[in-house]
């Protein structure tokens, strides 16, 4: 496989004494007999090991900031059961995981994914092993198992997503010490075993939320979230629901119910302050938030970004496009909508008074707002939306809008993503945090964990913890089923979660995908669905890179590649 070579490992563990990642590297990493080595030596340090961990965070959240391909992120998203592409708007990585004809063995997403969790699991296990190598001046008994605790999550997090989406994968948790082609792929069972015990060391280990060095480090309600998550893909249900009553009676975490932040006496909403640049942070006032991963805008602090994040120009719609109309704060920064929310999204999702659907969260009425004076004529009128209209300028010029515009410049979007710096009013990257956990999704992993168990009651209660927080009619035991629960969790965390990995985990892909997306193309092919979507694609093919690197085992390959 890729990640395993000796070139990579050095090059990768290189860059980040460069990047300041592993702040307690030395100039003697770069000597001969060093880079000789095929894996660098164990930690000895206070600094190394806080580097280290540090390096493990940086680490995962390039995943989050890549632009390697603008459309990646959509890999998580089109395809599934919320959104469609907009013909030639995703024609990149993407592509194969909506229109899966075309997907095989040589596909990039596939290739990236599968390489970038093998590296955080290599780097994960340097940290683990250098924590078992003896007393290191400085550092406590308590500090080492925080150290071991946080890189086992990372580790944990990284096998539970490959098992996810590749099934059977190598299981290595020892550093590469020498070149390696004859790798095996070890059952899900097995690998699994391995990741429950470290989240329970995680959870034992790791500090509660809020005692944790910092905000944005890993602490044990994150641990007993994911804990949750790979208990219900594995069945044991009463352990998950465990987890989750554990972080909701923790006392440290409560939904966000009333206005709080930087704009909480603007107009808006107590969900939509969660996704307000500025509100995001628990120390920001965001009390329901487990995990959120944090971004600065380079411009102003320096390193607080490990790429130019696409979240907002996939989601938002290019409304800039239309003739009247500039980015704004309001509108939600510059988009391109590489992805555009679905009929049934659009329409049938929401309760009319249910605030996840209000105008500042989702967005479907636009106002003609661009600053040139050229506009005076219509500058706040509303734009007519799937109709066509012309508008006469004082100038004698004319402003004319389409029903086309409905495939992807004026489109209902989510906000969530939203984001606008006048200094960038291009919008090259999205300078904002990324909540990643946070406590409305516990309420939606016990309710699914208690439904399974048949305790339908208990589920509906949950669930109308999060609907009577959203202003939406409550619902009741007869109403609860794997769909309703999986229809909430679109409701809560559109935009949010990688919605591929849910369906997958609950086995509800292909049908949710063709029965709420459809199979053909819409608008005349403008718009495009899900194409040759089967049950062999809820598992992603493991790359043939790794295949043909792997000279002296077989692999293997996932059915239907």
């Amino acid at each position: 496989m890729n990640i395993p070579m000796k070139k990579n490992i050095k090059l990768f563990f290189s860059g980040l004494c460069l990047m300041g990642a592993l702040s307690g590297c030395s100039e003697g990493f770069l000597d001969e007999e060093v880079l000789d080595s095929y894996a660098p030596e164990v930690l000895k340090d206070r600094l190394g090991f806080e580097a280290a961990v540090i390096g493990l965070h940086y680490q995962y959240g390039t995943m989050f900031t890549t632009t390697d391909d603008q459309t990646i992120r959509g890999v998580w998203q089109l395809g599934t059961d919320i959104a469609y592409a907009a013909a030639g708007r995703s024609n990149g990585d993407a592509r194969p995981h909506f229109d899966y004809e075309i997907l095989n063995s040589t596909d990039n997403a596939a290739r990236k994914i599968w390489g970038s969790y093998y590296r955080l699991i290599n780097n994960a296990n340097i940290l683990i092993q250098s924590t078992s190598g003896g007393q290191v001046a400085g550092v406590t008994d308590e500090e080492m198992a925080v150290f071991r605790a946080e890189a086992k999550f990372f580790r944990a997090l990284a096998y539970n997503n490959l098992v996810t989406h590749f099934g059977d994968v190598p299981l290595l948790t020892d550093p590469l010490s020498a070149p390696k082609t004859d790798f095996v792929r070890t059952p899900v069972s097995e690998v699994d075993n391995v990741i429950v015990e470290d989240l329970l060391e995680a959870v034992a280990a790791l500090p509660q939320i809020g005692d944790a060095p910092a905000d944005g480090r890993a602490n044990q309600e994150m641990a007993r979230q994911l804990l949750a998550e790979v208990y219900l893909r594995k069945g044991e249900d009463s352990k998950a629901e465990a987890q989750c009553t554990a972080i909701i009676d923790g006392g440290r975490l409560s939904l966000v119910r009333d206005r709080y932040g930087v704009k909480a006496n603007d107009p808006g909403d107590a969900f939509s302050d969660m996704f307000i640049f500025g509100n995001q942070r628990r120390s920001q006032g965001n009390t329901e938030g487990i995990w959120v991963l944090e971004a600065e805008n380079p411009a102003d602090v320096t390193g607080g970004s490990s790429g130019a994040p696409q979240q907002r120009r996939i989601w938002v719609s290019s409304y800039h496009d239309l003739p009247g109309m500039h980015p704004s704060d309001s509108t939600g920064g510059r988009g391109i909508a590489r992805m555009r929310l679905n009929n049934w999204v659009i329409y049938d999702l929401y309760d009319d008074n249910d605030m996840r659907n209000s105008k500042y969260n989702l967005k479907r009425t636009l106002y003609f707002n661009h600053p040139d004076t050229k506009y005076d004529a219509i500058r706040g009128q509303e734009v007519p939306y799937g109709e066509d209209a012309e508008f006469t300028l004082e100038d004698g010029s004319t402003v004319k809008i389409f029903q086309a515009d409905t495939i992807y410049k004026y489109v209902p979007y989510t906000l969530k993503w939203g984001q606008y710096d006048p200094r960038d009013n291009f919008g090259w990257g999205m300078w904002k945090d990324f909540i990643l956990m946070r406590l409305g999704e516990t309420y939606l992993l016990r309710a699914e964990a208690r439904m399974k168990q048949g305790n339908l009651s208990g589920a509906a209660a949950d669930i109308n913890v999060l609907r009577e927080r959203a202003h939406a009619d409550m619902v009741s035991a007869n109403d609860i089923d794997l769909d309703f629960i999986l229809d909430e969790r679109a409701r809560e965390l559109l935009a949010e979660e990688n919605r591929r990995k849910t369906l997958v985990r609950t086995g509800t892909l292909v049908e949710r995908a063709k029965r709420l997306n459809g199979e053909e193309p819409l608008a005349g092919g403008a718009l495009e669905t899900t194409n040759g979507l089967n049950e062999n694609h809820l598992l992603m093919p493991i790359p043939q890179t790794e295949i043909d690197l792997n000279k002296d085992a077989d692999l293997g390959q996932n059915t239907g590649y």
